[in-house]
């Protein structure tokens, strides 16, 4: 029950995040280095005070830190240009379906997990219900963003396969970074807040010397999106130590595509926010999402 509740508290912080960061419509260096300081600054108690009480027991737990602070500095840059280059209903939804994928696979592979039959065919359904909504992601392109001959149907197929790539890569990264934080947090037993905070205390570290080469801009940045910053400085780490105690909790076989719900509702965001089109497979889609999750809290 617990982790049930943990799962869908990230998955709500996980959607805000994201539709926060698109209606923004920023990216790059100094975006995310404002929104890690952000978040250092905000869980700095609360990681220190971790650190303290728990002082890493695990021999390599400095490679595990930076490790996770090169995958989630990989996926934060990787989504934010898809987001650029593509749609969001395109670009999430096939990431948040080949991530958990992959995780099922690994966990079992490689954790010896054994989920039951009844959860795997949740996991299924959660990474069906993503593909139906991804297929419905790309919205139609105007005139203005045809192609030089003048063809819109080869733009708005440019922009899918754009957004289908970048997605897939965005879902081998993120997991990779499930695997490898979730062995963190249970096989190594470190504490999640001090273990993610401490990542990102190292993901600002690279982010931060990068960013201050212009500081000018990093500054004009953070003062144009206080409110996206702020939002995604906050959120999506809390969204993420939620979800690391839930791999404490759960199975990573179930816990990584359970929280895919977040799926459902940056799909109908994309809908209604962001005028993507489709409506009725994104509705189709985020009902099989449901079900798939309830199998895997039933199962």
């Amino acid at each position: 029950m617990i982790a049930a509740l943990l799962i869908g508290a990230a998955a709500l912080a996980h959607a805000t995040w994201n539709i926060a960061m698109k209606r923004a419509g920023t990216s790059g260096t100094p975006f995310i280095a404002a929104t890690l300081l952000i978040g250092v600054v905000a869980f700095a108690p609360f990681g220190i005070a971790s650190l303290v009480a728990a002082p890493p027991a695990a021999p390599a737990w400095l490679a595990l830190i930076v490790g996770s602070a090169a995958l989630q500095l990989a996926y934060f840059l990787l989504l934010q240009r898809g987001y650029r280059l593509a749609d969001v209903g395109v670009v999430y939804p096939v990431a948040r379906g080949v991530g958990p994928l992959l995780s099922v696979i690994a966990a079992i592979v490689l954790l010896a997990e054994r989920p039951g039959p009844v959860a795997l065919a949740g996991a299924l359904l959660v990474v069906a219900g993503v593909v139906v909504i991804g297929l419905a992601g790309a919205r139609h392109l105007s005139d203005d963003d045809s192609t030089s001959d003048g063809t819109v149907q080869q733009a708005a197929s440019a922009r899918r396969a754009r957004g289908i790539r970048y997605g897939a890569v965005v879902g081998v990264v993120i997991a990779a970074y499930t695997l490898w934080d979730a062995a963190a947090v249970t096989l190594a037993g470190l504490d999640p807040v001090g273990y993610y905070w401490a990542s990102m205390v190292v993901q600002l570290l690279v982010l931060g010397a990068i960013a201050l080469r212009t500081p000018a801009t990093a500054v004009a940045t953070a003062r144009a999106h206080p409110v996206a910053a702020v939002l995604v400085g906050v959120l999506s780490p809390l969204a993420y130590i939620a979800v690391l105690y839930a791999y404490q909790l759960a199975p990573v076989a179930i816990v990584a595509p359970a929280r895919e719900v977040s799926v459902v509702l940056i799909a109908l965001a994309g809908w209604m926010l962001f005028r993507e089109p489709h409506p009725v497979r994104r509705i189709l889609g985020s009902v099989v999402v449901l079900v798939g999750v309830a199998l895997l809290v039933s199962g």
